[in-house]
Parts: structure tokens; sequence; C-alpha cells
């Protein structure tokens, strides 16, 4: 969207940002039509200027694949059959509930300038035009017209759905035909969802999934379920890969006779969404955080500026080309702030953010850029330190976006000499900053599951305080947390003759001033007391200043729980795990296991939806099913299973989460329970299956993994357990292929007594073949003398 270009710019040019027209709109109400074309004419006469190619209309140049206007039909994109159709509405009618009429649509904004500032009116009327369409043209305000006579025409057609002619709950389904995106694309929505103002409880949805060729679940991208009066954009990253895709976007219809969604236009093209040159009208996206005392503007193009002399803009070194600026001739304040926030990262990325600003000198104002994740949580990443020359200056901030994050440019005045700043041009690039000074971060090299060696952890010089050991799969002692055959660290202090016995694993060298998130999973056997029998430190590089981030307090003992801790800081550390005996009458072992280093914040992952075709049953049963439920069902729980002697302690997710089970002691011998998938795509190529089982008890019956499809009445058998297997989680791994559309089957047998409980947990879906052996090892014996055996 773009305001009429001239006059006073005013407070109200935040509005130019489309997600936020009717917050801002509320602000003002509606007036006569009165000055605002007598302020145009005060103003110099300008040459028509020269429009760039981003700033032609859509229907001026080839829209992309991927993308649509709906002036055409649906551009390869088409309603699924089996769910409702999407209308095209291409007659100009407006929809059922609020979506504006076209082809017209018009606003007045009565603005309250500064009264004592000569320069401003003192009512200015401004006309929003909307520029989303290849239709439109603006009848501009000119000396035979009033305002009120400034109208913006766009062309009518969109698609859509509404309760007309569907109930609440159904679906309609909008599928595009194959893409592909070697390079890294962004893809903008144009949409809408109006509600009744007594459906709050229960308005329509829009999803937007990515359907890879070779995967049988779709990947949630985006969804939202805010209403509005007016169209909104949302800008989502799509992540380059060689293979072949489809985007399938989704409505659901909410509460009430008037609920309807409606897409105006989709468009696909190469870049970050984050990049933006502010040539075109969207302004990709960015939005401007309203302040009544100071905002972020368009410059360039007609816009003059009688206070400051703005620069031309770095892209096209043209007073014709655009560019965001922030002024404080409009500050009412002192320590204002005015905030230019982007569109929120749909996708992981890392890598060096660059941008053009340009600072008035020597004035009172701070520009700093943020980063915001979805808990809030600011964390600044870049300041200007020194002014810098008189034209556009390059920063380049090293940038890392491993969940849903938005990057802020603020401005905070702090006197009267503000000034103004100028922003262009931001780009990103997937590599590190030509400025990065030190080795960049890699998460791969601060991770380890001590599978193969310690990786790139290591231990004191005076002697190994932890040992990397195995043990087989036994109905006694808990094997490793990765596949529950493997191998882990052990802290032995049972051993030790040294009272204070402390052992002490090093991890790599971490960059400083990043955020840093640590996860870990351990086990505690034989303490008394179990306070601070394993902690974490961080180490500076001169290991001169270390300071504890965490600690054991209490736990279940023998039982593998997660742990996870965010820090930051100034200078390069390491993190430290230390295991202490205090007291050669209370010592024990000390189990460590599936370490990972991350940037970014840890609590930022928990609002994320989870990856598809991946459940830890920690919110629900996610795609699986049951015909019918009774006791003799599977049941989703948490920590220990009624019956002693059988079932798991904890989940494997994290110790404390939840799994399904079958509960034997409600069921008869041969008694069998399903848990079924819900029907996956069939695709070409393999598939692997992963989920962790637990199979103890002396009376444990039988778990198996069935393939269900359509065409065949008997399912297929793809892997099975039978009796008692281990007093740990043990990973299991399935390869299958399947061309149709199929379901995945987990039975469940009870055994011949209660000690019988199964469970599973961490059930994964993946393309392509497994790249990994299932462990078959012979679990040890209860008779065995190796029982307790571990294997150093």
């Amino acid at each position: 969207m773009e305001f009429h270009r001239g006059g006073s710019p005013g407070v109200l040019r935040s509005c130019i940002f489309l997600s936020h027209l009717l917050p801002c709109l509320r602000n003002f109400s509606p007036g006569s039509a009165q000055g605002w074309c007598d302020a145009a004419r005060q103003k110099p006469k300008l040459k028509v200027p020269f429009v760039p190619a981003a700033l032609q209309p859509s229907s001026a140049l080839d829209l992309p694949a991927g993308s649509c206007a709906f002036g055409r039909g649906h551009c390869g994109f088409d309603s699924v059959f089996a769910f409702l159709p999407w209308i095209l509405n291409e007659e100009g009618r407006g929809l059922r509930g609020k979506v504006p009429k076209t082809p017209t649509m018009y606003h007045t904004l009565k603005l309250e300038m500064n009264k004592t500032d000569p320069v401003d009116c003192i009512r200015i009327h401004v006309v929003v035009k909307v520029w989303l369409r290849n239709k439109e043209h603006f009848s501009g305000c000119g000396t035979s017209k009033s305002p009120s006579q400034c109208t913006c025409e766009t062309g009518s057609h969109y698609v859509y759905v509404d309760t007309s002619f569907a109930k609440q709950g159904e679906k309609a389904m909008l599928l595009s035909s194959d893409l592909q995106a070697e390079e890294w694309n962004c893809l903008r929505l144009v949409y809408q969802i109006t509600a009744p103002l007594d459906s709050a409880s229960d308005p329509s949805q829009l999803n937007l999934y990515v359907r890879y060729e070779d995967e049988s679940f779709d990947r949630l991208l985006w969804s939202t379920k805010e209403p509005s009066d007016s169209w909104l954009i949302a800008s989502l990253d799509l992540q380059n890969s060689s293979k072949k895709f489809k985007v399938l976007i989704e409505g659901v219809l909410g509460q009430g006779d008037t609920a309807s969604i409606a897409l105006f236009e989709i468009k696909m093209t190469a870049g970050y969404c984050i990049e933006c040159d502010f040539e075109e009208n969207h302004l990709c996206g960015f939005v401007n955080r309203w302040n009544p005392n100071v905002n972020w503007f368009v410059g360039g193009g007609t816009k003059k500026n009688t206070h400051s002399i703005l620069p031309q803009d770095h892209t096209f070194r043209s007073e014709q080309g655009h560019y965001m600026y922030v002024d404080s001739v409009y500050v009412k304040h002192f320590q204002e702030v005015a905030q230019l926030i982007s569109p929120v990262t749909t996708a992981p990325m890392s890598g060096c953010l660059s941008f053009y600003y340009q600072l008035q000198q020597g004035n009172d104002n701070v520009f700093s850029l943020y980063t915001r994740d979805s808990t809030g949580l600011y964390e600044e990443i870049w300041k200007v330190d020194h002014p810098g020359s008189s034209d556009w200056n390059l920063a380049e901030v090293e940038f890392s976006a491993p969940y849903p994050m938005e990057v802020i440019f603020e401005v905070a005045f702090n006197g009267p000499k503000g000034g103004y700043v100028a922003l262009d041009d931001i780009s990103f690039s997937p590599v590190h900053c030509q400025n990065q000074t030190g080795l960049p971060f890699s998460a791969v090299e601060t991770s380890c599951d001590f599978e193969e060696d310690l990786c790139n952890f290591y231990q004191d010089k005076e002697g190994p305080g932890w040992t990397r050991v195995r043990v087989k799969p036994n109905m006694y002692r808990t094997g490793d947390h990765t596949t529950g055959a493997g191998h882990y660290l052990l802290a032995n202090t049972k051993f030790t003759s040294q009272p204070g016995y402390i052992g002490r694993l090093y991890g790599p060298s971490l960059p400083g001033n990043m955020q840093y998130c640590v996860r870990f999973h351990y086990a505690i056997f034989g303490f008394l007391k179990m306070s601070d029998t394993l902690a974490v430190y961080v180490f500076e590089e001169n290991h001169v200043v270390q300071e504890k981030i965490w600690s054991v307090l209490e736990s279940p003992r023998g039982v593998w729980m997660q742990a996870e801790i965010s820090f930051k800081k100034p200078m390069p550390t390491k993190v430290v795990f230390m295991s202490l005996c205090k007291s050669f009458w209370d010592c024990g072992l000390v189990a460590l296991d599936d370490i990972t280093i991350q940037l970014g914040n840890c609590r930022s992952t928990e609002r994320l939806p989870p990856p598809p075709g991946e459940c830890t049953f920690d919110q629900d049963e996610c795609a699986f099913a049951q015909e019918k439920r009774n006791p003799s069902s599977w049941h989703r729980a948490r920590g220990e299973t009624p019956t002693s002697y059988t079932g798991p302690k904890g989940d494997h997710t994290t110790g404390v989460g939840y799994y399904m089970y079958i509960e034997a002691s409600h069921m008869v011998y041969g008694q069998k329970a399903h848990l079924s998938s819900w029907p996956l795509r069939g695709v070409p190529g393999k598939h692997c299956l992963t989920f962790f089982y637990h199979m103890y008890g002396a009376g444990t019956g039988l778990l198996s993994v069935y393939l269900k499809t359509e065409e065949e009445s008997k399912e297929s058998l793809l892997w099975r357990r039978r009796g008692e297997q281990s007093i740990s989680w043990l990973r299991a791994l399935v390869e299958y292929s399947c061309r149709t559309q199929h379901q995945i089957i987990f039975e469940a047998v009870r055994g011949v007594s209660i000690r019988s409980d199964i469970a599973i947990d961490d059930v994964k879906f993946q393309a392509g073949p497994c790249t990994d052996v299932e462990d078959i090892t012979q679990q040890s014996s209860g008779y065995s003398e190796d029982l307790n055996e571990i294997e150093y």
C-alpha cells in the first residue's frame, strides 16, 4: 500500500504498511474534505518520475512460477476435489462479511497537525491509495477536484470461500503445480479473514503448507486466525531445495453466517523475505510500530521534506528511488523511539545481514538493531558506534535465526537535536560477514552423542574423570539415551579414593557475545544426596573466570533427564560439565549423553509446532488415532506406570514428558490394542520410520508395526519384538515403501501376566532409506554372570 505522495508526510505515513492499516485507521476520525488540495498546491510541481521495474504493476511483468493474481484464472493453482472449492470473484462483487468491495476503495482520514508549525496545515486529509493489483489507476487530486473525489480503483479478482455455501469447520484446499526452488525464495500472500463480531471464540483459519514430492507429510509453514477489515500480507521463507514441491493453502471456516477467507495475490520471488530495497509498494512486509510522536516514513520518489535535506536513495542513487527514514522534526517529546519491524522469519537461517544507513551528523539519536523472538525477548545485535560519512554507510551484522524471529531497526531520540536516520537496501547472505573475527559457530562441531568418540570434547590432563562406556540391553542397568544400546559418558565416583573428587569435561570454544542454548541428557545413580552431583559451568578462555549456570537439585534416579540452559557471555567461553563426589561415603554414578549446543534461547522453541511426521506425545497424540477408547486401549501417560516391575519410569524425550502405553492390568492375555496413523500420502522411494519402545516386565507380550493400504484387506507386517527386551528405551528403525495412501499401525498384545506394560515414544517419519542400522544385539538374560557388566 502506498499513500498519495506529496504534501506534508504527517504522522499518518506510518500507515503505508498494509498489515497495519486497520490499527492506524482507528486512530483517526473521518472528516470533511478541506485543505488537502490547497496544501498540495503549495508544493512545487514535480516532473513525472521514471518508474523502475520494481515499481511496475504486476500486469507489466510476467509473474514467476508459484505466483498468481487470479486475473486470468487460478495460474496453475487448483482446488482439491475432496474439499470445498475456492470461488473466483471476477465481477467486482464484495464478499459476505467485511472484505473490501471492489473496484473502488476510498478512505478519508483527518489529521490533527502541530498548530505551532506554520508549514503544516491544521487539518490535512490524506487519500489512501491501495496498490495491490495490476488493474489499478489513481484519480489524483488536482485544482478541480476535492479530496472526496480522489479514488483508488483496483482490479476485482480474488478467490474466496465463505459460509454462504459451506458450514463451520469445512475446509477448502488450493494446490499449486509442481515447483522447484534451487535458490532461497520468498512467498508473499495477500489475504483476508473476516468474521462476525460475536465469533471471536472460533474464527476462521488460514494455513500454508509445503508438500515435497518424496514426503508423506505436508510441512506447515504458516498459520493465522487473525480477522481484519483490510487485506494483509504474509511473507514466508522457502528454503532452497533440489526436490520438487507444491504449495498447499488450506482455509478452515469458522463460526458465523458471514465468516469468509479470501486470497488476493500469491507471489513467489527469489531472495530472502527479510531483504528489501523499499521500491515495491508492499515494502517487503516491513511494518512501522505506531507511535503518536515519531515514526518511520517512506522517503524519495516525489516526496519532498522542507525540514531536512534527505539523501538520494541508495538503490538507484536517485531522488526517484525510495528508502525509509525517521526524522526528529515530528518528535514532540524527547526519549521517543521509532521501530521498523521486519517480517517474521519462517525458516532457520544464519549468515550476514547487511544494510545501508545514513545519519545526520552530530545529533542526539541512537540507531540500533535488535532481534525479537516469539516470546518477546529482545537482543541487541548492532549499534552505531560512530556517525560514519555523510553518504550512505554499509553495516554488516552476524545474524542467526534458528527459530522464528523479527529484526527491528530502532532509532531513539535522546535530545533536542535528533536529526534523521535513513535506511535502504537490506540484504542477507548465508555466508559470514567479511568483518567476522575468529571462527564462526557450528552446531555440528559443538554437539556429540559419543557413539564414535568424544567429538570435540576433552578432559583434564590430570586424569580421566569421565569414561566412554556401553551397556548391553538388560533388565537391571540403564543403557544410553541415543539408542538404548550405544555409548555414553560415565563419571564413576563410586570407586574413587578421594573425597572431593572432580571430573571435568570441557566443550569446544564458543565465540563471545552470542546467545546459546545447551541441551543434554543425564542420569544419576547411587547418591544419597543428589544436590550438585552434576553441575555446568562456563569458563572464559583463560580459565580465570568461571560461573556456574546449572546444577542438579533433585531428579528421579536411573532415568535419563533432559536439561536445557540459555546463556550469553561477552568473551569466548567453554561449557564445562563437572561431576562431584563430596564425601567418600556418598558417591555414585553420573551419566551424560546427547549434548547439543545451538544458537538462540532455549525458550524460543517451545511455541514452535512439531516438525511434520514427528511426535513426542508431549502435547497430544499428534497424527495418531484409535477406533475405540477403553481401559484396554493405548493410553497417553507420564512418569511411572501403576504396576511395579514393568513399564518405563519416564518418557524418552525429556524424562518428565508423555508417552503412549498399554496398561496390562486392564487387559486379558492375548488382548490387542491398535494405534493407527492418519492416512499418509503415497510417494515413490523408501521411507524410514524410527521410534523408541519400552518392553520391560517378566510377562511382556508382543509389539508389532503394520502397513495398511486401501487396496489390500490384510495388513503387512513391517517389524516385531516379542517378550521382555530391556529396562531402557530402545530405538527401532523400520524401512518401507508405499506408492499409495496408507496407514502405519502400532499393535500391542498383552502377555501372560500383568507385568506386561508396553510403551512407545518419539515417533518419526523420514523420507529416504534409514541411514543407520538398528542394534539387534541379544539382550542379557536375567541369569547371565555379566548382567551388570559395563563395556569400557
